[in-house]
Protein backbone atom coordinates (compact mmCIF):
# COMPACT_ATOMS: atom_id res chain seq x y z
CA UNK A 1 0.00 0.00 0.00
CA UNK A 2 1.45 3.88 -0.85
CA UNK A 3 1.57 5.85 1.91
CA UNK A 4 1.20 9.65 1.09
CA UNK A 5 2.12 12.02 3.81
CA UNK A 6 -1.90 12.91 4.34
CA UNK A 7 -1.97 9.29 4.94
CA UNK A 8 0.71 8.91 6.97
CA UNK A 9 -0.64 11.56 10.03
CA UNK A 10 -4.41 10.37 9.17
CA UNK A 11 -3.77 6.88 10.71
CA UNK A 12 -0.70 7.75 13.22
CA UNK A 13 -3.85 10.03 14.74
CA UNK A 14 -6.08 6.86 14.65
CA UNK A 15 -3.44 5.33 16.38
CA UNK A 16 -2.98 7.38 18.97
CA UNK A 17 -6.65 6.60 19.36
CA UNK A 18 -7.26 3.30 19.19
CA UNK A 19 -3.96 2.37 20.59
CA UNK A 20 -0.67 1.16 19.66
CA UNK A 21 -0.94 -1.65 17.60
CA UNK A 22 -2.15 0.13 14.76
CA UNK A 23 0.73 2.44 15.00
CA UNK A 24 3.02 -0.12 15.80
CA UNK A 25 2.07 -1.86 12.21
CA UNK A 26 3.16 0.86 9.97
CA UNK A 27 6.54 2.20 12.29
CA UNK A 28 9.36 1.74 10.73
CA UNK A 29 12.49 0.57 12.38
CA UNK A 30 14.42 3.52 14.24
CA UNK A 31 17.26 4.70 11.93
CA UNK A 32 16.05 3.35 8.63
CA UNK A 33 13.06 6.92 8.69
CA UNK A 34 15.33 8.05 5.52
CA UNK A 35 15.07 4.79 3.79
CA UNK A 36 14.01 4.60 1.01
CA UNK A 37 14.28 7.44 -0.41
CA UNK A 38 15.11 7.27 -3.70
CA UNK A 39 14.86 4.48 -6.43
CA UNK A 40 15.77 0.76 -5.26
CA UNK A 41 17.24 -1.99 -7.81
CA UNK A 42 16.59 -5.48 -8.02
CA UNK A 43 18.89 -7.31 -9.77
CA UNK A 44 17.92 -10.75 -11.35
CA UNK A 45 20.85 -12.80 -13.61
CA UNK A 46 18.61 -14.29 -15.94
CA UNK A 47 17.26 -12.30 -18.23
CA UNK A 48 13.56 -11.18 -19.12
CA UNK A 49 10.86 -13.85 -19.29
CA UNK A 50 12.71 -16.31 -17.12
CA UNK A 51 11.80 -17.66 -14.46
CA UNK A 52 13.51 -15.34 -11.52
CA UNK A 53 12.60 -12.13 -13.85
CA UNK A 54 8.96 -13.32 -13.27
CA UNK A 55 9.35 -13.39 -9.71
CA UNK A 56 11.53 -10.11 -9.53
CA UNK A 57 8.67 -8.27 -11.21
CA UNK A 58 6.08 -9.76 -8.83
CA UNK A 59 7.68 -8.52 -5.86
CA UNK A 60 9.20 -5.53 -7.01
CA UNK A 61 5.90 -3.91 -7.81
CA UNK A 62 4.32 -4.75 -4.64
CA UNK A 63 7.35 -3.35 -2.95
CA UNK A 64 6.96 0.03 -4.66
CA UNK A 65 3.17 0.14 -3.51
CA UNK A 66 4.38 -1.22 -0.18
CA UNK A 67 6.98 1.45 0.55
CA UNK A 68 6.00 4.17 -1.85
CA UNK A 69 9.14 4.32 -4.14
CA UNK A 70 10.15 2.58 -7.10
CA UNK A 71 11.79 -0.51 -6.77
CA UNK A 72 12.95 -1.51 -10.81
CA UNK A 73 14.47 -4.65 -11.94
CA UNK A 74 17.82 -4.68 -13.34
CA UNK A 75 18.53 -7.58 -15.64
CA UNK A 76 21.56 -8.67 -15.68
CA UNK A 77 22.08 -12.47 -17.52
CA UNK A 78 25.34 -14.65 -18.28
CA UNK A 79 27.29 -17.06 -16.06
CA UNK A 80 24.26 -18.55 -14.34
CA UNK A 81 23.46 -15.76 -12.39
CA UNK A 82 27.34 -14.78 -11.09
CA UNK A 83 27.25 -11.45 -13.34
CA UNK A 84 24.20 -10.15 -10.82
CA UNK A 85 25.36 -11.31 -7.77
CA UNK A 86 29.35 -10.12 -8.88
CA UNK A 87 27.51 -6.62 -9.18
CA UNK A 88 25.69 -6.50 -5.89
CA UNK A 89 28.37 -7.92 -4.02
CA UNK A 90 30.48 -4.59 -4.49
CA UNK A 91 27.74 -2.37 -4.73
CA UNK A 92 27.22 0.21 -1.77
CA UNK A 93 25.53 -1.56 1.09
CA UNK A 94 22.77 1.01 1.53
CA UNK A 95 19.67 -0.89 0.40
CA UNK A 96 19.75 0.60 -3.25
CA UNK A 97 20.90 -2.36 -5.20
CA UNK A 98 19.41 -5.44 -4.17
CA UNK A 99 19.72 -9.32 -5.59
CA UNK A 100 16.85 -11.66 -6.58
CA UNK A 101 18.73 -14.56 -4.60
CA UNK A 102 18.44 -18.01 -6.15
CA UNK A 103 18.74 -22.04 -4.86
CA UNK A 104 21.73 -21.24 -7.58
CA UNK A 105 23.96 -19.09 -5.00
CA UNK A 106 24.28 -21.90 -2.27
CA UNK A 107 26.13 -23.44 -5.63
CA UNK A 108 28.32 -20.20 -5.84
CA UNK A 109 28.38 -20.88 -1.77
CA UNK A 110 29.94 -24.19 -2.39
CA UNK A 111 32.17 -23.29 -4.90
CA UNK A 112 33.54 -19.64 -3.38
CA UNK A 113 37.11 -20.05 -4.08
CA UNK A 114 36.60 -19.87 -7.73
CA UNK A 115 34.34 -16.64 -7.89
CA UNK A 116 34.91 -13.54 -7.49
CA UNK A 117 33.08 -13.02 -4.32
CA UNK A 118 32.32 -14.93 -1.08
CA UNK A 119 28.56 -15.07 -1.46
CA UNK A 120 27.96 -16.04 2.30
CA UNK A 121 30.42 -13.18 3.03
CA UNK A 122 29.02 -10.61 0.76
CA UNK A 123 25.39 -10.82 0.65
CA UNK A 124 23.42 -10.69 3.39
CA UNK A 125 19.95 -12.40 3.60
CA UNK A 126 16.79 -10.07 3.69
CA UNK A 127 14.26 -12.29 2.79
CA UNK A 128 12.70 -15.16 1.41
CA UNK A 129 10.20 -14.91 -1.43
CA UNK A 130 9.19 -18.32 -2.31
CA UNK A 131 10.11 -22.37 -2.37
CA UNK A 132 9.02 -23.79 -5.68
CA UNK A 133 9.81 -27.47 -6.96
CA UNK A 134 11.35 -28.27 -10.47
CA UNK A 135 9.59 -30.72 -12.87
CA UNK A 136 11.10 -33.52 -14.76
CA UNK A 137 9.68 -33.12 -18.42
CA UNK A 138 10.36 -34.94 -21.29
CA UNK A 139 10.10 -33.97 -24.90
CA UNK A 140 7.29 -35.99 -26.40
CA UNK A 141 8.97 -37.99 -28.75
CA UNK A 142 11.20 -39.97 -25.70
CA UNK A 143 8.69 -43.23 -25.32
CA UNK A 144 7.89 -42.84 -21.26
CA UNK A 145 5.28 -41.40 -18.86
CA UNK A 146 6.58 -42.41 -15.94
CA UNK A 147 9.71 -42.28 -14.06
CA UNK A 148 10.56 -46.15 -14.42
CA UNK A 149 9.85 -46.14 -18.01
CA UNK A 150 12.02 -43.09 -18.32
CA UNK A 151 15.00 -44.97 -16.10
CA UNK A 152 14.37 -48.22 -18.68
CA UNK A 153 14.36 -46.02 -22.08
CA UNK A 154 17.92 -43.96 -21.07
CA UNK A 155 19.26 -47.23 -19.58
CA UNK A 156 19.28 -48.64 -22.81
CA UNK A 157 20.17 -46.34 -24.90
CA UNK A 158 23.47 -45.15 -22.62
CA UNK A 159 25.14 -41.85 -24.03
CA UNK A 160 22.14 -40.92 -26.10
CA UNK A 161 20.02 -39.55 -23.92
CA UNK A 162 20.89 -35.73 -23.87
CA UNK A 163 19.88 -33.81 -20.42
CA UNK A 164 19.61 -30.16 -20.64
CA UNK A 165 20.05 -27.57 -18.12
CA UNK A 166 20.07 -23.48 -17.85
CA UNK A 167 23.46 -23.47 -17.14
CA UNK A 168 26.50 -26.00 -15.83
CA UNK A 169 26.44 -25.45 -11.99
CA UNK A 170 22.56 -24.01 -11.87
CA UNK A 171 20.07 -26.03 -9.80
CA UNK A 172 19.01 -27.22 -12.80
CA UNK A 173 21.94 -28.85 -13.80
CA UNK A 174 22.46 -30.61 -9.98
CA UNK A 175 19.20 -31.64 -10.19
CA UNK A 176 19.57 -34.03 -13.61
CA UNK A 177 22.90 -35.29 -11.45
CA UNK A 178 21.03 -35.80 -8.46
CA UNK A 179 18.78 -37.93 -10.68
CA UNK A 180 21.82 -39.72 -12.18
CA UNK A 181 23.25 -40.65 -9.01
CA UNK A 182 20.64 -42.18 -7.41
CA UNK A 183 19.50 -43.96 -10.75
CA UNK A 184 22.84 -45.17 -11.93
CA UNK A 185 21.15 -43.98 -15.84
CA UNK A 186 23.78 -42.02 -17.74
CA UNK A 187 22.69 -39.02 -19.38
CA UNK A 188 24.61 -36.46 -21.38
CA UNK A 189 25.05 -33.16 -20.23
CA UNK A 190 23.75 -30.00 -22.50
CA UNK A 191 24.32 -26.62 -20.83
CA UNK A 192 22.15 -23.77 -22.32
CA UNK A 193 22.27 -19.95 -21.76
CA UNK A 194 19.17 -19.28 -19.05
CA UNK A 195 15.91 -19.39 -20.27
CA UNK A 196 17.29 -20.59 -23.64
CA UNK A 197 17.14 -24.15 -22.42
CA UNK A 198 13.66 -24.32 -23.42
CA UNK A 199 14.24 -24.11 -26.95
CA UNK A 200 16.47 -26.19 -26.94
CA UNK A 201 13.86 -28.97 -25.26
CA UNK A 202 10.89 -27.98 -27.55
CA UNK A 203 13.77 -28.85 -30.47
CA UNK A 204 14.10 -31.96 -29.20
CA UNK A 205 18.03 -31.36 -29.14
CA UNK A 206 17.51 -32.63 -25.39
CA UNK A 207 15.10 -35.44 -23.95
CA UNK A 208 14.74 -34.55 -20.43
CA UNK A 209 15.16 -31.54 -18.16
CA UNK A 210 14.89 -30.44 -14.90
CA UNK A 211 13.01 -27.05 -14.96
CA UNK A 212 11.12 -24.62 -12.70
CA UNK A 213 7.36 -24.71 -12.33
CA UNK A 214 6.82 -21.02 -13.36
CA UNK A 215 8.33 -21.14 -16.65
CA UNK A 216 7.54 -25.03 -17.98
CA UNK A 217 3.95 -25.28 -16.84
CA UNK A 218 2.52 -23.14 -20.30
CA UNK A 219 5.04 -25.74 -22.26
CA UNK A 220 3.66 -29.11 -20.13
CA UNK A 221 0.08 -27.69 -20.52
CA UNK A 222 0.56 -26.85 -24.39
CA UNK A 223 1.65 -31.07 -24.77
CA UNK A 224 4.94 -29.25 -26.03
CA UNK A 225 6.95 -30.97 -22.80
CA UNK A 226 5.77 -34.19 -21.09
CA UNK A 227 6.15 -34.21 -16.93
CA UNK A 228 7.17 -37.18 -15.41
CA UNK A 229 7.76 -36.14 -11.67
CA UNK A 230 8.25 -32.82 -9.46
CA UNK A 231 11.48 -32.71 -7.13
CA UNK A 232 9.83 -31.55 -3.56
CA UNK A 233 8.67 -34.44 -1.56
CA UNK A 234 4.86 -33.66 -1.88
CA UNK A 235 3.27 -33.58 -5.03
CA UNK A 236 2.66 -29.80 -6.43
CA UNK A 237 -0.71 -28.10 -6.26
CA UNK A 238 -0.20 -26.81 -9.50
CA UNK A 239 0.38 -30.55 -11.35
CA UNK A 240 -1.53 -32.52 -8.80
CA UNK A 241 -1.71 -35.77 -11.25
CA UNK A 242 2.04 -35.35 -11.30
CA UNK A 243 3.66 -37.95 -9.05
CA UNK A 244 6.86 -36.14 -6.51
CA UNK A 245 10.27 -38.28 -7.43
CA UNK A 246 10.52 -39.41 -4.18
CA UNK A 247 7.71 -41.79 -5.07
CA UNK A 248 10.04 -43.50 -6.98
CA UNK A 249 13.32 -42.78 -5.45
CA UNK A 250 12.85 -42.63 -1.33
CA UNK A 251 14.91 -39.50 -0.50
CA UNK A 252 14.92 -37.50 -3.65
CA UNK A 253 14.34 -33.95 -2.57
CA UNK A 254 15.62 -30.60 -4.06
CA UNK A 255 13.27 -27.49 -3.64
CA UNK A 256 14.13 -24.72 -5.87
CA UNK A 257 14.08 -20.87 -4.05
CA UNK A 258 13.83 -17.27 -4.16
CA UNK A 259 14.48 -14.56 -1.96
CA UNK A 260 15.86 -11.01 -0.83
CA UNK A 261 19.86 -9.87 -0.86
CA UNK A 262 21.38 -6.91 0.08
CA UNK A 263 25.45 -6.37 0.32
CA UNK A 264 26.95 -7.08 3.44
CA UNK A 265 27.25 -4.22 6.05
CA UNK A 266 23.38 -2.61 4.83
CA UNK A 267 22.44 -1.24 7.63
CA UNK A 268 20.11 -3.57 10.10
CA UNK A 269 17.05 -1.58 10.24
CA UNK A 270 17.03 -1.15 6.51
CA UNK A 271 17.44 -5.20 6.45
CA UNK A 272 14.67 -5.25 9.01
CA UNK A 273 12.45 -2.68 7.04
CA UNK A 274 12.59 -4.66 3.75
CA UNK A 275 12.22 -7.80 5.43
CA UNK A 276 8.95 -6.56 7.58
CA UNK A 277 7.59 -5.35 3.49
CA UNK A 278 8.45 -8.46 1.67
CA UNK A 279 6.54 -10.85 4.93
CA UNK A 280 3.64 -7.99 4.31
CA UNK A 281 4.04 -8.69 1.06
CA UNK A 282 3.60 -12.48 1.09
CA UNK A 283 0.29 -12.51 3.84
CA UNK A 284 -1.73 -11.06 1.04
CA UNK A 285 -3.86 -13.39 -0.30
CA UNK A 286 -3.94 -11.75 -3.59
CA UNK A 287 -0.06 -12.31 -3.83
CA UNK A 288 -0.50 -15.64 -2.17
CA UNK A 289 -2.61 -16.58 -4.61
CA UNK A 290 -0.25 -15.49 -7.55
CA UNK A 291 2.50 -17.26 -6.18
CA UNK A 292 0.54 -20.75 -5.59
CA UNK A 293 -0.56 -19.83 -9.39
CA UNK A 294 3.37 -20.71 -10.14
CA UNK A 295 4.05 -23.84 -8.35
CA UNK A 296 5.16 -21.84 -4.91
CA UNK A 297 4.67 -21.52 -1.06
CA UNK A 298 5.54 -17.90 0.53
CA UNK A 299 8.68 -17.95 2.56
CA UNK A 300 7.66 -15.90 5.72
CA UNK A 301 10.14 -14.91 8.10
CA UNK A 302 12.95 -13.07 9.70
CA UNK A 303 15.89 -12.86 7.81
CA UNK A 304 17.61 -15.21 9.90
CA UNK A 305 15.44 -17.80 8.81
CA UNK A 306 16.46 -16.99 5.17
CA UNK A 307 19.52 -17.40 5.86
CA UNK A 308 19.69 -20.97 7.63
CA UNK A 309 17.85 -22.06 4.43
CA UNK A 310 21.17 -20.65 2.51
CA UNK A 311 23.08 -22.52 4.59
CA UNK A 312 21.03 -25.81 4.58
CA UNK A 313 21.26 -26.08 0.61
CA UNK A 314 24.83 -25.00 0.42
CA UNK A 315 25.27 -28.11 2.27
CA UNK A 316 23.34 -30.48 0.25
CA UNK A 317 24.47 -28.78 -3.15
CA UNK A 318 28.12 -29.09 -2.52
CA UNK A 319 28.08 -32.85 -1.20
CA UNK A 320 26.55 -33.30 -4.80
CA UNK A 321 28.72 -31.27 -6.79
CA UNK A 322 31.57 -33.72 -4.82
CA UNK A 323 29.90 -37.01 -5.53
CA UNK A 324 28.84 -36.37 -9.12
CA UNK A 325 31.82 -34.44 -9.62
CA UNK A 326 31.23 -31.48 -11.37
CA UNK A 327 33.80 -28.85 -12.94
CA UNK A 328 32.51 -25.34 -12.04
CA UNK A 329 35.52 -23.80 -13.55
Amino acid sequence: MRFSRRRSLLLASLGSVLGAPMLGAIARPAGAQAWPSRTVRILEGYGPGSAPDIIARLIGQRLSDQLGTPFVIDNKPGASGKIATDAVAKAPADGYTLLLVLINNSVDAAVKDRLPYDFIRDIAPVAGIHAVPMVMEVHPSVPATTVPEFIAFAKANPGKVNMASAGTGTVTHIAGELFQIMTGVPLFHIPYRGAQVFQGMVAGQAQVYFGPVASSLPLVKAGKLRALAVTSKARSHVLPEVPALDEYLPGYDLTAWYGLGAPQGTPAAVIETLNRAVNAVLDDPAFKARLADLGGTPLIGPPAAFGKLIATDTEKLAKVIQVANINLE
